[in-house]
């Protein structure tokens, strides 16, 4: 599909990031996402995810971290350390975890005021093109956001970043607490919108089963390091994968995906 001499959309160099000016929270992350691409980063809670997250989206300034070693580039520009506002005006759009949205108000009006500041008003037409995109908002766009499922929340707050019109989306934990018939409504409408308007998505996420069905790419990343890469299907079918992140096989002397014995016999690190 990605064509091997196609420049990347998003190149990720060696990134170090630290918090407090003290503590490493990721070192030597990298990784590439090539136009119209799904690219899951996939690792357990704390292996690093939502840092390079906030890296790339420039969120990182919010916890006292910013980027000390490696460089981030969009469409060939270095984006690291720069302001949220700058990096979503060059065409980044993050969809954070837990669904975050303006609780107080209706689902038309957390659209309304999503609206880039390049824009007076949201025209008739984004409202149609979102709306049929999530038949659910549809009905429930008068509907105050406080009252939806969880599922209707991390559509909204996907329509909403959708408003910027992106070439990246980041979509942080889309499955986190939610069903799996709703985690996996929720991953084909993000195939959808690949297909559908050209938008290439980093997709990071614990459930590696659910982002591995719909990804081109992955990458495996624990302790603040890239440990495995390659196509979803290689991912997917991988036996270590398989046993350390899908739930198949012997896991009970593992604690880890470096204590699986292929890891352990050839002990590369990728990036």
């Amino acid at each position: 599909m990605i064509e091997k001499a196609q420049a990347p959309l998003l190149n990720v160099e060696n990134l170090e990031v630290v918090y407090h000016n003290v503590s490493k929270a990721i070192q030597g992350v990298s990784l590439k996402v090539h136009p119209n691409q799904i690219v899951a980063l996939l690792g357990t809670n704390g292996a690093g995810k939502t840092t390079t997250l906030k890296a790339i989206s420039g969120f990182l300034g919010i916890d006292d971290a910013k980027v000390t070693q490696g460089g981030i580039e969009f469409r060939g520009e270095k984006i690291q350390n720069k302001p949220p506002h700058e990096i979503t005006a060059k065409g980044i759009a993050l969809v954070p975890e837990w669904g975050k949205v303006f609780e107080n108000l209706t689902v038309e009006e957390n659209m309304e005021v999503c609206v880039p500041a390049t824009k007076q008003r949201m025209k008739k037409e984004d409202l149609s093109r979102l709306l049929d995109l999530f038949p659910p908002l549809q009905k429930a766009r008068k509907r105050v956001a406080g009252y939806l499922s969880g599922g209707e929340r991390q559509m909204l707050s996907i329509s909403t970043a959708l408003l910027c019109r992106p070439e990246l989306l980041l979509v942080d934990e889309l499955s986190l607490g939610l069903a799996p018939v709703i985690v996996n409504e929720l991953m084909s409408l993000l195939k959808t919108i690949r297909d559908r308007q050209g938008v290439t998505i980093l997709l990071v996420e614990q459930n590696a089963l659910a982002a591995l069905e719909i990804a081109d790419y992955g990458y495996v990343i624990e302790n603040g390091h890239i440990v495995f890469a390659g196509s979803g299907d290689r991912l997917m079918n991988h036996q270590d994968i398989q046993e350390f992140y899908l739930g198949k096989g012997d896991r009970e002397s593992r604690t880890s995906y470096r204590d699986v014995k292929q890891y352990r016999r050839t002990r590369k690190w990728y990036g």
